[in-house]
């Protein structure tokens, strides 16, 4: 049985853990509001994005012009994969389900004699990769918390170069998609060769169903818009895993703390259980001492 002094300082040892996962807590708190208002925002934005390329994808093949690079479809002998995580731990099971999600991606297309390159971004997901001995194409760290989108260029920079140069023939994005406070769901999309997701059937289906004029024709913006979408849909999915990181972050740190809270109560009812225990053996053996001096006297 431990020892009062040792429960003593268990319990200031646990104080002080839920002095920090509170403290943890509340900065998670705060750094969530402001990563969900800016993923909330950006949202509509990238949808637009996505349905206008399928729109001018939609029109370009109906006038039988030649298909933007990025938008062709070839024999693929070569995959890339970016797998976006956060730069550091405290969160719950959010690096776990990231990092297995990316590693089925990548073990199902080196199960089809494909070459895979990885490109990560957030130093988890990189010191996971390295400690397996796999050589990266590219590694980013320190900017998921910045959230700007200059930081997001150089990631489609290298993979565009990439899918432009033959080395891949197809890429993935993943990512955790930030669902609720409690919800980040792993998301695996395809994001080279760009798919436009509208088609006549989604179109009839939303009540869309109209042909725009554009200028100077669906090509020449095809030319200018493709590689901003790219861009585009990393950095939303860099704005996505920094909200999902300090959502998890700030649930694990609530939980954290009460647990904390519910084993200083445990330690300090053991301690109580001990002192009185010790208590009552101090006053019996006084009662049994008096007791024998009494015996003797007489």
């Amino acid at each position: 049985m431990p020892s009062l002094r040792d429960i003593r300082r268990r319990i200031k040892s646990v104080k002080n853990t839920a002095q920090l996962t509170r403290a943890l807590q509340l900065v998670a708190a705060s750094r969530m509001r402001r990563a969900q208002q800016r993923v909330l925002a950006a949202r509509p934005y990238a949808e637009a994005m996505r349905e206008l390329i399928g729109e001018l994808a939609g029109q370009s093949r109906a006038a039988g012009a030649d298909l933007h690079p990025l938008l062709a479809h070839r024999t693929v002998a070569g995959v890339g994969v970016v797998l976006i995580t956060p730069d550091r731990g405290l969160a719950g099971p959010l690096n776990t389900n990231i990092i297995r999600r990316g590693t089925e991606v990548i073990m199902r297309e080196e199960g089809q004699s494909l070459n895979v390159q990885v490109v990560t971004a957030g130093r988890k997901g990189q010191d996971f990769l390295a400690r397996r001995g796999r050589k990266l194409l590219g590694t980013f760290t320190g900017i998921i918390d910045r959230g700007a989108y200059d930081d997001a260029i150089p990631i489609a920079r290298l993979v565009m170069d990439s899918y432009a140069s033959g080395a891949i023939d197809r890429c993935f994005l993943v990512y955790p998609r930030f669902v609720s406070t409690l919800v980040q769901r792993p998301e695996v999309v395809q994001l080279l060769p760009v798919e436009g997701p509208a088609t006549a059937d989604d179109a009839a289906n939303t009540g869309k169903d109209l042909e725009y004029i554009y200028e100077p024709n669906p090509g020449a913006i095809l030319e200018a818009l493709l590689p901003r979408y790219v861009e585009v849909q990393i950095y939303q999915a860099l704005l996505e895993t920094a909200a999902s990181e300090q959502s998890a972050r700030m649930v694990a740190m609530r939980n954290a703390t009460d647990n904390a809270k519910e084993l200083v109560q445990t330690y300090t009812l053991t301690y109580n259980k001990i002192r009185q225990a010790g208590i009552t053996r101090e006053v019996t053996e006084i009662a049994s001492a008096a007791e024998a001096m009494a015996a003797s006297s007489r």
